[in-house]
């Protein structure tokens, strides 16, 4: 197979993978129709072709956090990337580390902190939720800022987890869901042995560190819908505002108000998300929030925003709405199951080149000079065809 975009790499991953995880990362909430507008939105927004504007040398290097990155793109954190490859997450971090990008560790990863850390040339980030065991939080924040962590991500948009029905239908969750899992494994032989087999062990990394016992997959889904903590409120995130001494970033902000509460707070920055659609169905879309939240918060704080984004062309037209960078999560997914560590590395190439002819041809010769005038503002409807 011909692989030359992020939707190649979609249709590669179906097949590899076995369904119950294939859905897991590709579904949504309830009816899905948030996880379809992040995608439809974005598109939708069309890119302002300007011509003989001397753009020369496109510069896609950006500086997020005191981080030098070949482009504004860093790899978002997602819940058990270690099940989609061998040591999935390692292998993301290598990638990302290669391209002078950012990979986000997810605190339900399958390779724990100081694995990931220690494999990597560059510091990682590490991605916390909120969640009743504070223990668990501290435990986490000081192993993470041992290893050399200097950037959290905190996402505060999931005090209870969404309805997924695709989890129920594929075998991730719901009756005989063990059963159902082993015979799609065995179904699925490329998988089974390299990930099956040689991918071991299968746990959630950072809680069984914490435990002192291992927290098998099957503990998953359970264990998050006992320790989200639906009562926090910003009040309750000032302990760690005080003790993690790098960058904070607030993950999961749709409306303005809320990120003028993160600039009151203090966050070094937001991410404008609806966690890829996977939370409440039927919100906004990031591509229609950013640039309301843009209008409130520009240059107080660094501004990201993810769900959606598939391609270069997506992140230009996001740094249009407002963002200064973009984090990417089923996108890298999807290249990580098809080709490990080389189908993210390849994917991050694709999404370079895309970004380089969708700021020559829009006239944008650095990441600063993408604006909203890089998008036509208003497309106008084809007339009528007068009656004969």
């Amino acid at each position: 197979m011909i692989i030359s975009s992020s939707t190649d790499y979609r249709e590669a991953a179906k097949r590899r993978l076995p369904p119950f995880l294939f859905h897991y990362i590709d579904g949504g909430a309830y009816a899905e129709h948030t996880l379809r507008r992040n995608v439809g939105d974005l598109s939708d927004l069309a890119l302002r072709q300007r011509i003989l504007k001397s753009v020369g040398n496109v510069d896609i290097s950006t500086t997020l956090f005191g981080e030098e990155l070949s482009m504004p793109v860093a790899l978002a954190p997602v819940g058990l990337t270690g099940m989609f490859a061998r040591r999935g997450e390692v292998q993301a971090a290598q990638a990302a580390a290669s391209k002078k990008l950012p990979f986000t560790l997810s605190t339900v990863s399958v390779c724990p902190i100081e694995e990931v850390q220690s494999q990597v040339s560059r510091p990682i980030w590490f991605q916390l939720y909120v969640l009743k065991d504070r223990g668990f939080m501290k435990n986490a924040l000081e192993r993470a800022w041992a290893a050399g962590i200097r950037t959290l991500v905190f996402t505060v948009d999931m005090p209870v987890p969404g309805a997924r029905y695709r989890d129920a239908h594929s075998g991730m969750s719901g009756p005989n869901a063990a059963a159902r899992r082993m015979v799609q494994a065995v179904t699925h032989p490329a998988w089974a042995y390299d990930v099956g087999l040689m991918g071991r062990p299968h746990d959630l990394g950072n809680i069984s560190a914490y435990r002192g016992q291992k927290t098998a997959l099957g503990d998953y889904i359970g264990w998050l819908g006992a320790n989200f903590d639906p009562s926090i409120g910003w009040g309750d995130l000032e302990w760690i505002r005080e003790f993690w001494k790098g960058p904070m970033i607030i993950k999961g902000i749709l409306d303005p108000e809320d990120a003028r509460d993160a600039v009151r707070f203090g966050a070094d920055g937001i991410v404008v998300s609806n966690h890829g659609g996977r939370q409440l169905d039927g919100v906004l879309s990031s591509a229609r929030a950013t640039p309301m939240i843009a209008e409130a918060v520009k240059g107080e704080l660094t501004i990201l925003a993810d769900s959606g984004i598939r391609s270069g062309l997506d992140v230009v037209r996001m740094i249009a709405q407002g963002a200064d960078g973009v984090l990417i999560g089923r996108a890298f997914i999807y290249a990580l199951a098809t080709a490990g560590r080389k189908g993210v590395e390849n994917l991050l190439d694709i999404m370079t080149k895309e970004m380089r002819v969708a700021m020559t041809l829009t006239g944008a010769k650095t990441v600063r000079e993408i604006s909203r005038e890089s998008l036509v503002r208003e497309i106008e409807k084809p007339l009528a065809l007068a009656a004969e």
